[in-house]
């Protein structure tokens, strides 16, 4: 059943746009103006909100997640990258992780054969198809930007050509597209054939990627298969864009697919903030990421503690139970 309602919930919004583009321009109108600008102002401010709330969070201590050797005497080596002990290593570490996935392409699976005897192996698959699923989805977005924009700006056309560079018919398949739809495929089937993914998946993991896929297969459809009038289009996401220097659209000539696509579109936005989506934000501020490992050299301070607290020294605690510790076969500094 987690898998199961997420489709049928993906299948039945997009029922309730096809059925509702059939019923004139009032209901074409609701699906095509008034719903994009909900879905995003919901969007906007459920983001910040929810980047907000979690930028107030104290961190109590410096936990950066380390795998390698941290600063330490001058003739030891130390990996600026793994472990980083200033900003600019931090700076870089998260620019690698943002661009490069590299926490992902380092993962490693672990499987137990024949003895019993534990075996780990590389897992570089799930890197590929993650990196292929991100960046297909960032330059469809990009590219959509044509849609909403009068003149367009430059770099859309020049992306547009590098994604349709290998094109093999009218019009241009563009690589993205078909990325989109590959990167999301194999990571959902991922999650249907890996026992162990299966079994700790819910139906909130579910949800999103039958989404894209319906968002993507909805595009594909409009784009390749099934005739849209490009031009009301263009006028409709234009006037979405700004309303204030472009007249009202003509909706009539729209083909139903467009408010399917949009719909399921607008349901994404709102969704996104309150989803796992929410990564794309949330490893900005993520303790185990953005902090130096400087533990060593800076005294982190527990913003949660009383500023009328007087520190207790080791020594001091040794003072305070020497005799306990003794008794106890405890060994101390000082007898």
């Amino acid at each position: 059943m987690k898998i199961l309602n997420p489709l049928v919930a993906v299948v039945g919004l997009a029922l309730v746009a096809l059925l509702g583009a059939n019923l004139g321009s009032l209901v074409k109108g609701i699906f095509g103006l008034i719903l994009p600008w909900a879905a995003f102002l919901a969007f906007i401010i459920f983001f910040i909100k929810k980047i907000i709330d979690w930028a107030k969070v104290p961190v109590p201590f410096r936990i950066p997640t380390t795998c390698g050797q941290q600063k330490s005497l001058p003739w030891i080596k130390q990996n600026k990258i793994d472990c980083p002990s200033d900003a600019g290593g931090v700076i870089l570490r998260m620019a690698l992780e943002v661009l490069c996935f590299r926490s992902l392409f380092r993962n490693t699976k672990a499987e137990i054969h024949d003895g019993p005897q534990l075996v780990y192996g590389s897992s570089k698959w799930l890197w590929l198809f993650s990196i292929i699923f991100h960046y297909s989805f960032l330059v469809v977005v990009i590219r959509h930007m044509r849609l909403f924009t009068d003149p367009m700006p430059f770099f859309v056309p020049i992306l547009e050509f590098g994604d349709g560079i290998m094109q093999l018919g009218v019009p241009v398949l563009y690589m993205s597209g078909v990325g989109l739809v590959m990167g999301t495929t194999a990571l959902l089937f991922r999650r249907f054939i890996n026992p162990q993914v299966r079994y700790i998946s819910l139906a909130a993991d579910y949800f999103p990627l039958f989404l894209i896929l319906g968002i993507a297969i909805s595009g594909i459809l409009m784009r390749y298969f099934v005739r849209v009038d490009i031009t009301a289009v263009k006028g409709l996401t234009v006037f979405l864009a700004n309303p204030i220097s472009y007249p009202f659209p003509a909706l009539s000539s729209i083909g139903a697919i467009f408010f399917v696509h949009v719909f399921l579109v607008c349901t994404l936005l709102v969704y996104f903030p309150f989803s796992k989506l929410m990564h794309m934000g949330g490893i900005f501020l993520s303790p185990t990421r953005n902090l130096a490992n400087n533990s060593r050299m800076v005294r982190h301070i527990n913003p949660w503690n009383d500023p009328n607290l007087k520190p207790h020294s080791y020594e001091a605690y040794e003072d305070d139970f020497r005799d306990v510790m003794k008794a106890a076969g405890i060994p101390v500094d000082k007898e």
